[in-house]
C-alpha cells in the first residue's frame, strides 16, 4: 500500500538554502548591487556600447595566417557560409565568424569545462568549480590532444584557435560582447586566448549532458524511503516491445546471440542475466535502500548544481530523427529528417554554417553545411555533398558508481592489497576574492573520488550497506566515478572523418571514432541509400551487474570487463521496410542481443507515433515530400489523451461547472493546438491524475521543492495515527521533479488501467472537501476532473471560452548566464518572450514540460532540418533562436517565430544558390 499523504493548507520552504548556486545562475551580489544601481552607469549603456560588439559582415578584414583569401557570405538570417582554398583556411575562418558571432557563449563554456567558472563570476561558482576540477574533463581532452588526434586533426583545431584569436586581439570586454560590459562593473576578467583542447573539452561537457541513466537510477534508490520494490518496479514498467519497435529490426543478432550463449560469455558482458530493459528491477534491494537513498540523494544534489552544457538534464529530454528511402519518397531519393530536444536557452546551442572549398581536393577537402558548436570546428549535424547524417541520444548507459575503502588519506583497498591515488593539487582562482586550493584524488584506473567534493557524498560511505565479505567501513567508504569519457577518445576525429565521408562505408568507418556521447546515427546518402549505427564506447559488466547500483571497488571482479567492439554494435543498412525512425526508444530487442546496453530507454511513444506517421502515409502507395517530413516533426497527437479521455467521460459529475469543462474532451482529436481549450484542460487533468496516484506518495527528494505534504514518517511500520504525521516538504528544482508526465508514466497509467482497485488509485479528501479515492480509479479521475477545472479557473479564469493550451504552455528564452537570475534590468536586456506553444510531453512536436512542476515549456526541439538528397538546395532548416548571441542584433531572436510556427528556412548548398541568398559579403584576407 503506498504510504497515505494529505496535502497541507500552505507550502513551506523545503531545502531553499541547500543549493549554494543553481545551475546556470551565474551572476554574483554585487553584480546585482552595481546594475540595481544602474542609473550611476547609465551613460555606460548608450547605444555605442550596445552595438560596440556587432560583427563587421561586409568588407574586408586581414587576418594574420591565412593563405589566401576567404569569404564569408551572409543571408537574410546572418546565417554565414565560408568558401576557402585551403583546410587550414576554412577553420581558421570559422574560429573567426563563430567568434564574432559568439564568443561570449564559448567562452563560458570552455570556462565550465575546464572549472574555471569562478574566474568569471566569483565565489558562488566554487563548488562548482571543485566538482568540475575533479572530474578533469580538460585534463583527459589534453591527453586526447596529445595522444589520441590525428595529425589533420590537430591542424585543424590550431587553424580554428588562430582564427578565435584573430577576432580577439585588441579588444577588451566591452568589444566583445555585451556580458562583459556588465562583467565589467564587478571584475576585471579579460578573455585569454582559444587553445586546440578548449574545442575538444567541450566534447567531454555534451557527453556529460548525454551520459545515460543516471537520473534514473538515483530516482529508483530515492524511491526506496516510501516505496517496495514492487511498487517501483511498477513506476518503471518493461518497455514494450510488443507495441513500441526498437531501432533495429533487420539486423543479424540472433546468431551473435548464440554464439555468446554458447561461450558463456553472454551473461557475462551483461546481457540476458539482466533486466535488458527499462525498469526490469528497482535497482535496490532490501539491503541496501538506506544506504542508497542516502548516497544518490547526495549525488543528485551535487549534479543538480551543475550547469548544462548542450542543455540535457533531467527525464523525459530526448530527439526525432528518421530516414525515408527513394522508393517512398517524391523524388525517388532519401528525405532525413533530424529535431533534438534540448533545455531551451538563448542563444541556442546550435550555430547554422557552411563550409565549403571552392574546390574540392586534397588540399581542400570540404564541402559541409549544417549546424555547429560555437566552440568547435566543423559541423556536427548536417550534408555534405552525397551524404547526410542526423543524431538522437542513444542513452547508453556508460556511467557507474563505485564503493572505495579507504586506507588513510593517500590509498584505498583493492584485491586486498592497498594502492595509492593518484593525486594532484588544483588551485581555483575566484573573481573579486582569494584563491582556493583543493586536493584531487583518483584510482590507478581513472576514477575521480567525488566524495571528496561533497559532504552527503561523505555520508553515504559511512552509511551505505554492503555485503558480510566487504572491508570494514572504518570512517566510510569513499565514492567514485566510472565514466568512458574520462578516458582519452578520438571523437573529435570523427567529426571531420564524418563532414567529408562519401558513402556509407566512410559514414560507418567515422562512427567508429565517435566513442563518447554515444548517438543513434541516422544516414542517407545520394546514391539511394539509407542507414543506422549506434557508436560509442559502451562497457561490458560481470556477470550479474547492469551499472543500476553502486559496485563495489575493492574487488577486481566488479569492474568493467571491457567495451562492446565496433563490428557488434546494432546497425541496418537499407532495411526492407524503407525507413528507420530513432527517437530515443529501444535500439535492439532485447532478445536479440547479448549485450545490456542501458536499463533505461525512452518508451517510444514518438518513435512510433513517427513511424505509424510515415506508414500512414505510404500505404495505398502514397509518396512522402519534404513538406510531409516538416509536417510529421510538428505532430501535436496526444497518445496518453487517447488512452484515458475515453474513460474520463465516462465519469458522473455533480458540478455543472466542472461538467462543462469535461464537455471540452467530447469530440476532441487529441491534437494540442496552442489553441487548443480540450488539450489544456486535458493537460490539467493528466497533471491532477499523476499528482494525486503517484507524485503525492513519492518521497521528498523527488517533489517539487517547497510543496509539502503531512505524511507518515519514513521508519513508521504499522498504521499512523494523524497527529503522528509530520509535514515533509519536496527538494527538487519543477523542472526536474517527478512525476514529470513522460511516455514512462504513460507506460505505467496504461498498465495500471485495468486495475481499477489498485492502490495507487487511492488518494485522500481533500481539506477543501473534494472527494477522495480508496482503491478506485474513477473516483481519483472525478476527483483530477475537478481539480483540474478549479486549477485553470484559477490560472485562465472561469469563462472556458478563453481556455487554450498556449496560455498554458508557454517559452520563455534565457540568456543562460546573466539572464537567469537578478534584476528585472539585465533580464529584459538579455530574455525574450514569451511564445505560445502547441505540442506537449511526449508529443512528436515534443515542446516538453514537467507535468510535476507546471505547464511551461521546459525543453523544445532545438532545431528542425529536413534533407533532401534529391536536390540539397531544396533542403530546409531552423534555428529555435538566431545565429547571433548579441542581444541588439537583428539575428538574435530572428528565427524563432518562424520556429514557434513550423516553419523551415530555405538551406543553400549549392554556389549558385548561397548567392543567391547572401545578403552581406566579408572578405578575409591573408
Amino acid at each position: 500500500m503506498p504510504p497515505n499523504t494529505t496535502a497541507t493548507s500552505g507550502d513551506k520552504p523545503g531545502k531553499s538554502g541547500r543549493k549554494k548556486g543553481r545551475k546556470a545562475r551565474l551572476i554574483v551580489l554585487v553584480l546585482v548591487l552595481a546594475i540595481i544601481g544602474g542609473i550611476a552607469y547609465g551613460a555606460y549603456w548608450s547605444i555605442s556600447t550596445v552595438r560596440a560588439s556587432f560583427p563587421q559582415t561586409k568588407g574586408s578584414i586581414t587576418l594574420e595566417g591565412l593563405s589566401g583569401a576567404v569569404d564569408v557570405k551572409r543571408d537574410g538570417y546572418g546565417i554565414p557560409q565560408i568558401y576557402a582554398d585551403s583546410d587550414e583556411d576554412l577553420f581558421m575562418a570559422q574560429g573567426y565568424v563563430q567568434a564574432q558571432d559568439r564568443f561570449y557563449e564559448m567562452d563560458v563554456r570552455r570556462h565550465m569545462t575546464s572549472g574555471r567558472l569562478s574566474e568569471m563570476f566569483g565565489k558562488g561558482q566554487v563548488d562548482n568549480d571543485e566538482f568540475l576540477r575533479t572530474m578533469g574533463w580538460d585534463r583527459v581532452a589534453k591527453q586526447e590532444y596529445d595522444t589520441k588526434l590525428s595529425p589533420d586533426t590537430k591542424k585543424y583545431l590550431q587553424a580554428y584557435a588562430k582564427g578565435v584569436n584573430a577576432y580577439l586581439k585588441g579588444k577588451d570586454g566591452a568589444d566583445i560582447s555585451l556580458e562583459y560590459a556588465a562583467l565589467g562593473f564587478t571584475n576585471d576578467y579579460k578573455p585569454a586566448e582559444w587553445t586546440p583542447v578548449d574545442s575538444v573539452s567541450w566534447l567531454k561537457a555534451m557527453a556529460w549532458d548525454l551520459r545515460g541513466n543516471m537520473q534514473d537510477e538515483i530516482d529508483r534508490a530515492l524511491m526506496t524511503s516510501r516505496l517496495g520494490p514492487q511498487q517501483i518496479a511498477e513506476l518503471y514498467p518493461q518497455y514494450p516491445y510488443d507495441r513500441n519497435r526498437t531501432i533495429v529490426q533487420q539486423g543479424k543478432y540472433d546468431e551473435l546471440t548464440k554464439t555468446f550463449e554458447q561461450s558463456g560469455s553472454g551473461s557475462g558482458s551483461g546481457g540476458s542475466s539482466t533486466s535488458g530493459s527499462t525498469g526490469g528491477g528497482t535497482g535496490t534491494s532490501d539491503g541496501t535502500s538506506s544506504a542508497l537513498q542516502s548516497q544518490l540523494s547526495g549525488l543528485y544534489n551535487v549534479l543538480d548544481d551543475l550547469p548544462t552544457a548542450v542543455g540535457v538534464n533531467g527525464n523525459g529530454i530526448g530527439s526525432n530523427s528518421w530516414v525515408v528511402a527513394g522508393k517512398y519518397t517524391i523524388t525517388n531519393k532519401p528525405l532525413l529528417a533530424n529535431d533534438p530536444h534540448l533545455s531551451a536557452s538563448l542563444p541556442s546551442v546550435w550555430y547554422q554554417m557552411g563550409l565549403h572549398c571552392r574546390t574540392v581536393s586534397s588540399k581542400c577537402q570540404y564541402d559541409v553545411s549544417g549546424y555547429t558548436f560555437a566552440g568547435m570546428p566543423g559541423v556536427i549535424i548536417g550534408h555534405n555533398q552525397t551524404i547526410s547524417w542526423g543524431m538522437t541520444n542513444s542513452g547508453v548507459d556508460v556511467t557507474d558508481l563505485y564503493l572505495e575503502k579507504l586506507s588513510g588519506d593517500d590509498g584505498y583497498v583493492y584485491d586486498n592489497k592497498v594502492k595509492p591515488f593518484i593525486t594532484r593539487e588544483e588551485t581555483i582562482k575566484v573573481a573579486g576574492g582569494a584563491s582556493k586550493k583543493i586536493v584531487v584524488r583518483q584510482t590507478q584506473d581513472g576514477m575521480p573520488l567525488l566524495s571528496d567534493r561533497d559532504d552527503e557524498l561523505v555520508n553515504v560511505g559511512k552509511k551505505a550497506t554492503v555485503d558480510a565479505a566487504a572491508p570494514d567501513r572504518g570512517d566510510g567508504y569513499g565514492v567514485a566515478l566510472r565514466w568512458t569519457a574520462l578516458e582519452a577518445g578520438t571523437s573529435v576525429n570523427a567529426v571531420f572523418d564524418l563532414n567529408k565521408a562519401k558513402d556509407w562505408d566512410d559514414f560507418r568507418a567515422a562512427a567508429k571514432a565517435f566513442d563518447v556521447p554515444s548517438q543513434n546515427l541516422v544516414y542517407a546518402d545520394t546514391a539511394n541509400h539509407i542507414g543506422y549505427q549506434l557508436p560509442g564506447k559502451i562497457p561490458t559488466r560481470a556477470k550479474g551487474l547492469d551499472g543500476s547500483i553502486p559496485a563495489p571497488g575493492w574487488y577486481s571482479k566488479y569492474q568493467w570487463t571491457g567495451y562492446i567492439d565496433f563490428d557488434e554494435l546494432p546497425y541496418e543498412h537499407d532495411p526492407a521496410r524503407g525507413y528507420i525512425v530513432t527517437a530515443n526508444q529501444a535500439v535492439v530487442d532485447k532478445d536479440k542481443y547479448p549485450y545490456t546496453l542501458t536499463t533505461d530507454w525512452g518508451y517510444g511513444a514518438r518513435s512510433q507515433r513517427i513511424t505509424d506517421l510515415i506508414k500512414g502515409k505510404i500505404k495505398g502507395g502514397g509518396k512522402i515530400s519534404t513538406d510531409d517530413m516538416r509536417q510529421m516533426q510538428l505532430d501535436n497527437d496526444s497518445q496518453i489523451a487517447r488512452l484515458l479521455v475515453p474513460a474520463l467521460l465516462k465519469i458522473n459529475l455533480d458540478d455543472p461547472d466542472v461538467r462543462e469543462a469535461q464537455k471540452l474532451l467530447q469530440g476532441w482529436d487529441y491534437t494540442q493546438d496552442p489553441d487548443s481549450a480540450a488539450a489544456a484542460y486535458f493537460n490539467a487533468v493528466w497533471r491532477n491524475i499523476l499528482k494525486l496516484a503517484f507524485g503525492n506518495k513519492l518521497p521528498k527528494e523527488l517533489r517539487v521543492e517547497g510543496q509539502c505534504l503531512w505524511v507518515d514518517p519514513v521508519d513508521s511500520t504499522g498504521p499512523v495515527d494523524d497527529t503522528d504525521k509530520v509535514s515533509e516538504c519536496g527538494e527538487r528544482d519543477a523542472d526536474q521533479a517527478q512525476p514529470d508526465g513522460g511516455d514512462r508514466w504513460f507506460e505505467v497509467v496504461r498498465n495500471l488501467m485495468d486495475k481499477p482497485d489498485s492502490d495507487w488509485w487511492t488518494t485522500p479528501k481533500s481539506v477543501s472537501g473534494r472527494p477522495g479515492a480508496d482503491h478506485n480509479r474513477d473516483k481519483l479521475f472525478e476527483r483530477a476532473l475537478i481539480d483540474a477545472r478549479w486549477e485553470l479557473t484559477a490560472k485562465l479564469g472561469k469563462d472556458i471560452d478563453t481556455w487554450s493550451w498556449g496560455r498554458l504552455h508557454r517559452l520563455f528564452l534565457k540568456n543562460q548566464t546573466l539572464g537567469t537570475s537578478g534584476p528585472g534590468f539585465l533580464q529584459y536586456i538579455l530574455n525574450r518572450g514569451p511564445w505560445k506553444l502547441g505540442g506537449g510531453e511526449a508529443a512528436v512536436n515534443a515542446t516538453g514540460w514537467n507535468a510535476a512542476g507546471g505547464y511551461g515549456v521546459v525543453w523544445v526541439p532545438s532545431m528542425r532540418m529536413v534533407v533532401n538528397l534529391d536536390d540539397l538546395d531544396k533542403s530546409k532548416w531552423i534555428n529555435l533562436s538566431g545565429a547571433s548571441g548579441h542581444a541588439f542584433s537583428a539575428h538574435y531572436t530572428d528565427q524563432t517565430g518562424k520556429w514557434a510556427n513550423g516553419e523551415l528556412l530555405d538551406w543553400s548548398f549549392s554556389k549558385k544558390a548561397v548567392d543567391d541568398s547572401t545578403s552581406d559579403t566579408l572578405v578575409l584576407k591573408p
